[in-house]
């Protein structure tokens, strides 16, 4: 009886990590990049806005520090392997990492997404694998990007949709924040602290308080690097300040209309949403639209000044050899 009880025990034990493996597995767009050579040919079946991602993950395994509010700091920071390293340099932390292979990797992808860049292909394609379908693992956080803010109890701050006083402003021009209650936030642009918090209704609201008027450790968050990349509507869709629960509509929005990309969050479900400026009311207006929604022109891979240079594929890069680099890595 003793020895049955042992082979299910070692069955099961068998069986719960095998699944582990296999979770883990798709935490990842290619989950096997740093153990075996890419072809082109598979990474043809990637649309041209996926192969910044999946040379992004090269790095990102081995804790390359990306922008804060950058669309891979927050793609890269909603997966539980992802270790930033705890000092920022790269060239010394990151690069000497990386192994024979992966250097190689890099220089395939470089090279497939010249080509596509050659042909015109545009950032997304339906008609490809596009990382904007992968469904990241349900996480602890309502929307990546954002940790707890400590902040002193009892303030009230006025909430804005955008950095600035004459702003898109919700709950009819009157929404604040309370700060008895839990604030999350994501980083600084200017003056203003970009939050979110749960209304008295229930659902969420992202937007930004000024920081003059913030008592507590607001400062401890880094500047936002979001992209304001001009993009073309290519749905009708709706604009919300809550991409976890409500879907508050902020404003609707046709296709052919203008905004202004800033950067793509996931919510807790694993939901892809971009980030986005535009007009509300004529005021200038923050929020989110369904991932898919725009005609998103990916930028090149790397700096079009000539930032970082990759070491041939046939040598490891010594640690003191790995060239400088802006630390953008497509960062855009």
């Amino acid at each position: 009886m003793k020895s049955i009880c042992r082979i299910l025990c070692a069955v099961l034990l068998l069986s719960l990590v095998c699944t582990a493996a296999m979770a883990s597995d798709k935490m990842y767009l290619i989950p096997d990049s740093d153990s075996r050579r890419l072809t082109e040919n598979e990474l043809w079946q990637w649309d041209r806005e996926s192969l910044s991602f999946i040379f992004n993950e090269i790095f990102a395994r081995h804790g390359y520090v990306f922008q804060p509010g950058g669309k891979y700091d927050i793609w890269f920071s909603s997966m539980p392997w992802y270790r930033p390293n705890a000092n920022p340099d790269n060239q010394r932390y990151c690069y000497p990492k990386l192994s024979q292979l992966e250097w190689d990797n890099y220089h395939t992808i470089k090279r497939v997404a010249a080509e596509m860049d050659a042909y015109g292909y545009r950032g997304h394609d339906r008609t490809k694998k596009c990382y904007r379908n992968f469904t990241p693992p349900q996480n602890n956080f309502a929307l990546s990007g954002f940790s707890y803010a400590n902040l002193k109890s009892g303030q009230k701050l006025a909430v804005y949709s955008a950095p600035g006083g004459d702003s898109w402003r919700g709950a009819n021009g009157k929404a604040q924040v309370i700060t008895n209650g839990g604030v999350w936030a994501a980083g600084w642009e200017g003056n203003w602290l970009l939050i979110y918090y749960e209304t008295n209704k229930g659902s969420i609201r992202v937007g930004y308080v000024d920081g003059s008027r913030i008592r507590g450790s607001g400062s401890a968050y880094q500047n936002l690097r979001f992209e304001y990349e001009p993009v073309t509507l290519t749905t009708n869709c709706t604009l919300t300040d809550d991409p976890m629960w409500s879907g508050t509509v902020m404003a609707s929005l046709r296709a052919g209309q203008q905004v202004t990309y800033l950067s793509s969050f996931i919510n807790q479900r694993g939901q892809n949403w971009d980030y986005v400026e535009t007009t509300v009311g004529g005021q200038r207006a923050r929020g989110f639209i369904p991932a898919n929604s725009i005609d998103y022109q990916v930028d090149p891979l790397f700096d079009a000044e000539g930032g970082y240079s990759a070491p041939a594929a046939s040598s490891v890069p010594a640690t003191d050899s790995v060239p400088a680099y802006d630390g953008r890595l497509g960062d855009g």
